[in-house]
């Protein structure tokens, strides 16, 4: 049994289903058209279902938070309102095929829903270690990122 509720990935085949990056898409998206809006937002454009976990900088500390389920071709609000933070990390597991969106800013997540403040000593305190992709929202008030199977990163102002 996996220790991530979105991972059908068997050990050793963590590579199964191919390598997944992350591309951001505009508001303004064929897929995903709709209101603008002041949110951080995560768009699933692939066939599955994927798990989304979220870490940023908040006035106590660090803080991660998941899981977030959005379904194929839909979108989730994971912050609601004007984004306070510069800089937001995510991690994404593919549920069908056990693919990740993963980067280089290790933070911690746990099985189930949670929101865990720091991430430092992730595995002492009962939780993984996880990499999360950097974004850096440039300090706009929204920002949207499309999950896709398709490589190529294209960053855009939302």
């Amino acid at each position: 049994m996996s220790r991530y509720p979105f991972s059908k990935a068997k050990p050793g085949l963590s590579t199964l289903g191919g390598i997944l990056l992350f591309s951001l898409a505009i508001s303004g998206s064929f897929l995903f058209a709709g209101e603008a809006r002041a949110d951080f937002r995560v768009c699933n454009g692939t066939q599955n279902l994927v798990g989304v976990a979220i870490g940023y900088r908040a006035k106590e500390g660090w803080v991660t938070e998941g899981w977030w389920q959005v379904p194929a071709t839909t979108c989730a609000t994971l912050i609601e309102g004007e984004l306070e933070s510069r800089y937001y990390y995510l991690y994404a597991e593919d549920a069908a095929r056990g693919g990740r969106w993963t980067g280089d800013v290790n933070m911690c997540v746990a099985e189930n829903e949670f929101k865990i403040s720091g991430v430092q000593d992730c595995f002492a305190r009962g939780f993984q270690r996880m990499g999360f992709k950097e974004y850096d929202t440039g300090r706009q008030g929204s920002w949207m990122v499309q999950l896709s199977d398709t490589p190529g990163t294209q960053e855009s102002q939302n």
